[in-house]
């Protein structure tokens, strides 16, 4: 069961700008990595994951994702200190993505989220 929130219905996805274009460019976007799923986050958990695993990395984009549109292959399981976060067990629809917003690195090597986002966020 998903966590309540007041954005329970947009998920969030970091990726690497060329991952992204190799989607549009095949139709598809696929895990890629030893996980056999697509790691996804919400509002709340979207800004840590980048700090935490994604660090320092340039050039992602951020891919708002409409999570009705995902079906059964979206499971929420326990991870990061039991927290539950949304997994995407099959190939993310490209007509799910209802935006991606660049994620530039600011001058202290944090991704800068676009407006609306809390921690560090663009003017």
């Amino acid at each position: 069961m998903p966590p309540a929130t007041d954005d329970h219905q947009r998920l969030y996805h970091l990726c690497p700008r060329r991952a992204w274009e190799a989607a549009q460019a095949s139709g598809a976007y696929r895990a890629n990595g030893p996980d056999p799923f697509i790691h996804l986050s919400t509002r709340d958990q979207v800004i840590e994951s980048a700090a935490l695993h994604l660090a320092g990395v340039a050039d992602l984009l951020l891919l708002t994702i409409d999570a009705d549109a995902l079906g059964p292959a979206l499971r929420w399981e326990a991870s990061r200190g039991g927290a539950l976060f949304p997994h995407l067990y099959s190939d993310l629809p490209l007509g799910a993505v209802l935006a991606t917003d660049p994620l530039p690195l600011g001058p202290d090597g944090r991704h800068v989220f676009p407006g609306g986002f809390g921690g560090a966020a663009a003017p």
